[in-house]
């Protein structure tokens, strides 16, 4: 498999430039939540790179939160999808100070400042409310970001709304029990990347374990960005740059940098 659209690619080296942290460098015992303006002014204040992850609301809002459902970051439960924006934006995170913010309220926030890394969470239904309102959002924010999801619908979805907008793919083995949710076929499909024709990403977002992967290895020899997800040590770190650009990272500071 060739990688022939890699000439499409936006120019992308602030993408590697500096270690990008995991839904902001956050820190519970603290009280900074992950994906919560606590802990992305912390990434700001650092230096790093902000990777995040966006949920879509009742009514197509595109909300900063990684779950799909609110049980373990508030005192709330249900569905994020169940509830509208002015509502969960209403919702106090859990043993902290913030609420849950919509991706406008994050580029408010950060202003251009440090890169943005956002993930579009799914729901493998075909829902492509997410990837139409992320860029909207994002249309005319001055700075530099880039939008990725693990679902190829989405990331064509993006292609076809926005083609020179930075977008990635996110992947992995495809051996955690969360993929039992698709058929066979469909993790065949993810595995070996056979929706590059058509989703034709700029960037390759990997989990760490399973580097390096035959997907990281076509990127990198075609000249595309690599990062990879979730560093958690100095250890993991050195051996993740042999076969990626840069890391997402957690739990502790890239080169003693606290």
């Amino acid at each position: 498999m060739s990688v022939r659209w890699a000439v499409e690619s936006s120019a992308l080296g602030w993408l590697a430039a500096r270690p990008i942290a995991h839904r902001g460098l956050h820190d519970r015992g603290h009280g900074i939540i992950e994906n919560s303006p606590s802990a992305f002014a912390g990434a700001v204040r650092h230096g790093y790179a902000i990777e995040c992850d966006l949920q879509v609301s009742a009514d197509g809002e595109a909300m900063v939160f990684h779950d799909d459902r609110l049980d373990r970051l508030t005192a709330e439960t249900g569905r994020v999808s169940d509830v509208t924006a002015r509502e969960l934006c209403k919702i106090p995170l859990m043993a902290g100070k913030d609420h849950i913010p919509a991706l406008s309220d994050l580029l408010d926030q950060v202003r251009g400042r440090t890169p943005l890394v956002i993930e579009l969470k799914t729901h493998w239904d075909g829902d492509l409310r997410l990837a139409r309102r992320a860029v909207e959002v994002l249309s005319d924010y001055d700075g530099p970001f880039a939008l990725m999801s693990f679902d190829p619908d989405l990331v064509e979805h993006m292609r076809e709304l926005a083609p020179a907008m930075p977008r990635g793919i996110v992947a992995d083995r495809v051996i955690d029990p969360y993929w039992s949710v698709l058929d066979l076929a469909r993790r065949l499909d993810l595995r070996n990347m056979r929706h590059l024709p058509r989703t034709r990403p700029h960037f390759l977002s990997f989990e760490v374990a399973g580097l390096p992967s035959p997907a990281s290895r076509l990127f990198m020899e075609a000249g595309l960005p690599v990062i990879c997800w979730t560093v958690r040590d100095e250890a993991t770190r050195a051996r993740a740059l042999n076969w990626s650009d840069q890391i997402t990272f957690e739990g502790f500071f890239p080169d003693g940098d606290a």
